[in-house]
C-alpha cells in the first residue's frame, strides 16, 4: 500500500474492523503533495489484518527521496510479515521475552531497509545521500511495538488526550533536550528540518523501539512533519474523534490551510 502522488488516488481505507491479535482495529490513510512541492516523497503502509502501519518521509534530489521512502516501506513490510511468524500466538499483552523479540523484529526490518537504501545509493550515484524517516507501529495482542528514525511521529490518543510517543531525531530536539535552547527559542529557530538520524544515508542507524500497552478505544496517529509541523497536540483528539476516514482528510486540509509547505501524510488507527 505505497502511496501514489495525487490526493484522490492516495486515500486508502479499511472499512470493516479486522482482528489484530485480540483487538479489532480499523484504519485510514492519506497523503497529499502539499501546496509547494513538485513531487511527493512521502510513503505509507497500513494493513489491519497484519497490524502494521508505517509512515516514511523521503529526502534526496532527483526523486531519490521518493525511491528511499517507498523502498523502506516495502522492505519493512516484508521483513515484519516474515518475522512475526516466529512469535507464535500472542494472547494479551506481550511479556518481557516477547517484547524483546518483537523489538528485534522491528529493528531488524528497519536496519534491512537502511542497508538496502544505502547500497542502492552506492550503486546509483545520482541517489547518493538519499534517505527517509520511519515511524512504524505493529499491533501484537494487546501491545503496540514502535520503531522510530527521524522526525515523523506517532501519537497516542486516549480518553481525550493526545501524547507524542516518539522522539524527533532533529538537531532542534537535541538542543532542547541538552538545554541549549528553550522551547520558545526553538519556535523561532531556522533549522527546524535538520535531521540527526535517517534510514539509508549510512549503512547502519540507531532505531528507537518501545512496547506500549493498548486499550480499547485508543487511537494512534502516524504522520510526517508536513502535518505535525502545523498541528498542535491539543487539536488532535477532536479531529481523531471524527473517525479514521474523515479525520485523515481533515488533517490534510488543516496542514494545507496553514501553509502546506511540505508533503503531508496521515495514518489513523482506531482500536474499536
Amino acid at each position: 500500500m505505497s502511496t501514489p502522488h495525487d490526493r484522490n488516488d492516495a486515500l486508502r481505507q479499511n472499512e470493516a474492523p479486522t482482528l489484530c491479535g485480540r483487538w479489532p482495529v480499523r484504519s485510514a490513510a492519506q497523503t497529499d503533495i502539499g501546496k509547494h512541492r513538485k513531487g511527493n516523497e512521502d510513503a505509507f503502509f497500513h494493513d489491519d489484518e497484519l497490524g502494521l502501519y508505517i509512515v516514511a518521509d523521503g529526502m534526496g534530489g532527483h526523486a531519490a527521496g521518493e525511491v528511499a521512502s517507498h523502498q523502506a516501506v516495502d522492505t519493512i513490510h516484508g521483513m515484519v510479515k516474515r518475522g512475526i511468524t516466529a512469535l507464535g500466538t500472542i494472547d494479551g499483552e506481550l511479556d518481557e521475552a516477547q517484547g524483546r523479540a518483537a523489538c528485534r523484529i522491528m529493528e531488524g526490518a528497519i536496519q534491512a531497509a537502511t542497508y538496502l537504501i544505502y547500497a542502492m545509493a552506492e550503486l546509483e550515484r545520482d541517489k547518493l545521500g538519499m534517505g527517509t524517516t520511519i515511524s512504524a507501529a505493529l499491533f501484537l495482542g494487546r501491545s503496540l511495538v514502535t520503531g522510530q528514525v527521524g522526525d515523523s511521529r506517532i501519537y497516542q490518543i486516549r480518553e481525550g488526550t493526545a501524547v507524542q510517543l516518539t522522539e524527533d531525531h532533529t538537531l532542534l530536539a537535541w538542543q532542547i533536550k541538552q538545554g541549549l535552547l528553550t522551547p520558545a527559542e526553538a519556535a523561532k529557530a531556522t533549522h527546524k528540518n535538520v535531521i540527526t538520524r535517517a534510514v539509508g544515508n549510512r549503512d547502519y542507524v540507531e532505531v528507537d523501539k518501545a512496547v506500549i500497552s493498548v486499550r480499547a478505544g485508543d487511537r494512534y496517529l502516524l504522520c510526517s512533519d508536513g502535518l505535525h509541523g502545523y498541528l498542535r497536540t491539543e487539536e488532535i483528539p477532536e479531529i481523531a474523534a471524527l473517525g479514521a476516514s474523515e479525520a485523515v482528510t481533515r488533517f490534510i486540509d488543516l496542514a494545507n490551510g496553514r501553509g502546506g509547505k511540505d508533503n503531508i501524510t496521515a495514518v489513523l488507527v482506531e482500536v474499536v
